[in-house]
């Protein structure tokens, strides 16, 4: 039995973190000698690591692995203070391509730190976002509303909350009311950390979840965001799929069936494009891209890619 149909999800694909960390990595290629260095990838999906490595472009994920005075970009994830002073000393060329929203979070914990908040940061263990920004103030991590049962703070009457900025509305919403209760007090950020694009990809997904009954997510398995694209979907009642491209696809996962296409945050257009070509092989004849938000936001370059010439190596 064929493809009923396919509903193609707006908006979708790379933000304008994603966008912006790319540049910054293209644009250092074509301003300084071979090779350039990555402090972990750049952006989290294998297809644009794998691509730029074949450009000269080494991923590392350990700081001590750049040679002395190399060009080293750190990835649009965030680095802690404790990297920066790192690269200082090894006298690296850096050019820091972490996402202004990541930015955003990091000069928050600093702030709140300084005036004597108790810091809650709710996120994923492991995650580089999550390293680089714990490593901005003391603060302690919550992943579930049971971490939130056992925290202790030297005074409950200040304390603050951030979120690793790729989360699922949904699971920090609980944690958020479960620190509420457990910190009448709690003071929220002025504006949610949570990113503009994940919340719209979420949103786009929970539209579609009445009109598909499979959703095949474009994205990589240590994509924070795509994955909770799966999470959204399998709440909603629809059976969700992460594939890095169109060979992973699995016929029998579509049979007869209407089927949902999104892309994380981090995952090209390009894949799409494979993945809706692929579904047409299969037997799919009517595609349709659902109305949504269109998304007009842009991150200016770092001033270091800006005064490049006198930046050279």
């Amino acid at each position: 039995m064929a493809i009923k149909r396919v509903v193609l999800a707006k908006p979708r694909g790379f933000c304008a973190g994603v966008v912006r960390a790319i540049d910054i990595v293209e644009r250092a290629l074509d301003y300084f000698p071979p090779p350039i260095y990555v402090f972990h990838e750049i952006v989290h999906n294998r297809y644009v690591v794998e691509n730029l490595g074949k450009r000269s472009v080494i991923f590392v994920e350990r700081l001590e692995d750049v040679p002395e005075g190399a060009v080293c970009v750190f990835s649009a994830h965030g680095v802690s203070p404790q990297v920066v002073e790192l690269a200082e000393r090894k006298d690296l060329k850096v050019i820091d391509a972490t996402c202004p929203l990541v930015t955003k979070v990091h000069l928050e914990a600093t702030r709140f730190d300084r005036e004597g908040y108790s810091l809650i940061l709710i996120g994923h263990p492991g995650h580089e976002e999550v390293e680089g920004t714990m490593g901005e103030a003391p603060m302690q991590l919550v992943s579930n509303v049971e971490d939130v049962a056992r925290l202790e703070v030297a005074n409950p009457d200040r304390v603050m909350y951030l979120t690793q900025t790729t989360l699922s509305l949904d699971d920090v919403s609980e944690i958020i009311d479960a620190l509420k209760r457990k910190f009448p007090s709690l003071r929220a950020p002025a504006k949610d950390d949570i990113c503009y694009a994940t919340q719209n990809r979420q949103n786009a997904v929970k539209e579609m979840s009445g009109d598909v009954e499979v959703l095949i997510v474009v994205g990589s398995q240590n994509s924070s965001n795509s994955q909770r694209l799966c999470e959204v979907s399998m709440a909603s009642g629809v059976p969700a799929y992460l594939v890095n491209d169109e060979m992973e696809i699995r016929p029998e996962w579509l049979e007869g069936v209407e089927v949902g296409v999104t892309a994380g945050a981090s995952a090209p257009e390009e894949l799409v494009v494979r993945v809706l070509e692929h579904l047409r092989e299969l037997g799919a004849t009517e595609f349709r891209e659902q109305p949504g938000e269109d998304e007009n936001v842009h991150f200016a370059l770092p001033q270091e890619l800006s005064h490049a010439e006198g930046f050279m190596v």
